[in-house]
């Protein structure tokens, strides 16, 4: 029991660790005042970063607590009920995190993919043209990949040469 309060205390310990290491408020408070940006009812610059580290304090304990929890769950299943369970916590947040990067991940580009598309078609429905230049040795594949270009862009003539 000592070692599953210790181990709920150390998470909690580092996500505000963590948080205080790669949020800075008043880094974000000086960016708003410089881009125009506010909080409604609070004052820009340093009473803004003052009520972003409150709201971001006060954010952080649930979310360090529900890690806490997500992480000693397995051995509660283990333990109690007898459930044969074979990631730890750790590894099983390991495992989700890295599962929601890589859908991030494929999301953008997904979205940015979408949107080129978007623009290409965009862009011939106006009439503008489209120039590229292929840089590179003899034998780089320069050659094919103009044809590949004007092939999908569908541009009647790529000169290479």
């Amino acid at each position: 029991m000592t070692y599953t309060a210790l181990y709920c205390a150390l998470i909690i310990f580092f996500t505000y660790f963590y948080t205080a290491i790669v949020f800075n408020p008043v880094d974000l408070a000086d960016n708003m005042k410089k881009y125009g940006g506010f909080i409604p009812g609070v004052r820009p610059g340093k009473k803004t970063a003052e009520y972003i580290d409150r709201v971001l304090t006060r954010i952080t304990l649930p979310g360090a607590i529900f890690l806490a929890l997500i992480s000693v769950l397995p051995d509660f299943l283990i333990k109690i009920f007898n459930v044969p369970f074979y990631f730890g916590g750790t590894s099983l947040l390991i495992v989700v995190g890295v599962a929601l990067d890589t859908v991030r991940q494929m999301e953008s580009h997904l979205l940015m993919r979408n949107y080129e598309g978007f623009l290409r078609k965009k862009a011939r429905a106006q009439g503008v043209s489209v120039r590229v230049i292929f840089l590179g040795p003899p034998g780089a594949g320069k050659g094919t990949q103009a044809q590949e270009l004007a092939r999908e862009w569908g541009v009647p003539h790529i000169a290479t040469g």
